[in-house]
């Protein structure tokens, strides 16, 4: 492999290694913030519980994934500095407004709301969460502005050998940001529902005590995995409308047609199955036991469609970076050589494999120990056993 295909390759496994993360931080965000405002409303002893456990795997995923996001701001700088030499007044606008929302504001919310059990009055360590949740949100949209502008670079002149920035309002409503971004969010939200229906059938599998707690999780993750997959499904559809043309059926994109159309069938399939068999069924589920290992064996699905999504999006941008202004063998940095960039991939990758193994370590320790030993917001009475995780 030539340098540049080293570096496409490096980008591709750090970004989707990091995009796990991402996908289950923006499915479970909404998902415990509801939590937390049903316990808040009625006062429910089981709904502060839930909180508490899907808050818990929650917190561990976005720890670990944080540091894999440094990463990728990381590579810019090593491996495309042609990027930023030619685009960086465009494309540094919105990374710096994610940088400036995801590691200042969500971040200290999150930090008030973990520290906040007990200490902060309930309305206020409830605003917390939600705002964790926009946040997060935003966050995601700030990234998707800088992608879509590499989809289709509106809003911009050349000059000078560089990109210069003339509509900001452009930017912000580009055609491929428009329904783009909604399919994320779908897809994170139906990703982090059947992560919460899997582990709720692990534990109601294997007879678990807390029997109410998990059947309540599942038709809660089931409810959400199907406005998930509503959205996603039909946001992606709408995107065919802006599309380039011939963009996954020339020879070169061949990878991007066959990852755009895995997707599309797990999409479907997955649509149907939720909407038309699950939902309608919700409250046998839970009672159910032989779908339990169906169920469980089903969490990994979504991760899948989100990282062939993904992928189908940015190789069929090939060969350009940014669509017919800047190529990717011209947004690399001068003077990389082969050696070089794969020294820095074995060691990314390894880095950030490494995370993602104790990222689902620990979370499947919590599924696995359930909601009566979990570390976050325990009281004084709580925290010796829950300190034994």
């Amino acid at each position: 492999m030539d340098v540049v295909d080293l570096a496409r390759l490096q980008f591709a496994l750090t970004g989707n290694i990091h995009f796990l993360f991402v996908a289950l931080t923006l499915g479970l965000a909404p998902l415990v913030a509801i939590m937390h405002t049903r316990f808040v409303l009625s006062g429910n002893p089981l709904h502060e519980r839930m909180t508490r456990f899907w808050g818990q795997i929650y917190v561990i995923n976005y720890a670990l994934g944080i540091v894999t996001g440094l990463v990728m701001e990381f590579q810019f700088g090593l491996s495309w500095s042609g990027l930023s030499h030619y685009a960086g007044d465009v494309f540094g606008a919105p990374l710096a407004m994610e940088t400036l929302v995801a590691f200042f504001l969500e971040s200290t919310f999150l930090g008030l709301w973990i520290f906040g059990w007990h200490r902060l009055p309930k309305g206020l360590h409830l605003a917390c969460i939600w705002v964790v949740t926009i946040t997060a949100y935003a966050s995601a949209y700030w990234i998707m502005v800088a992608n879509s502008f590499m989809q289709n670079p509106v809003g911009t002149v050349a000059g000078g050998g560089q990109l210069r920035l003339t509509d900001f309002g452009a930017l912000m409503t580009n055609k491929t940001l428009i329904f783009s971004f909604p399919h994320v969010i779908g897809a994170g939200l139906f990703t982090g529902a059947f992560v919460v229906i899997g582990a709720s059938a692990y534990q109601l599998f294997r007879r678990t005590a807390e029997v109410e707690f998990f059947t309540r999780s599942m038709k809660m993750g089931v409810i959400m995995a199907a406005i998930g997959i509503f959205v996603t499904v039909g946001f992606g559809y709408a995107q065919f409308a802006g599309i380039q043309e011939d963009k996954f059926t020339e020879g070169a994109n061949v990878g991007a047609a066959l990852g755009l159309a895995f997707m599309l069938m797990v999409g479907d399939v997955m649509m149907l199955l939720v909407l038309f068999i699950m939902l309608p069924l919700i409250a046998l589920l839970p009672r159910w036991r032989w779908t339990h290992p169906i169920l469980m064996l089903m969490t990994p699905l979504p991760f899948l469609a989100v990282i062939t999504g993904w992928m189908a999006r940015e190789i069929g941008r090939q060969p350009w970076m940014i669509w017919q202004k800047l190529t990717v063998e011209d947004a690399m940095s001068p003077g990389l050589t082969s050696g070089m960039v794969t020294a820095s991939l074995f060691g990314f990758v390894a880095v950030l494999g490494l995370l993602a193994v104790v990222d689902y370590v620990l979370i499947a320790r919590v599924v696995r120990r359930g909601p009566a030993e979990v570390v976050l917001g325990a009281t004084s009475a709580e925290r010796p056993a829950a300190l034994s995780f």
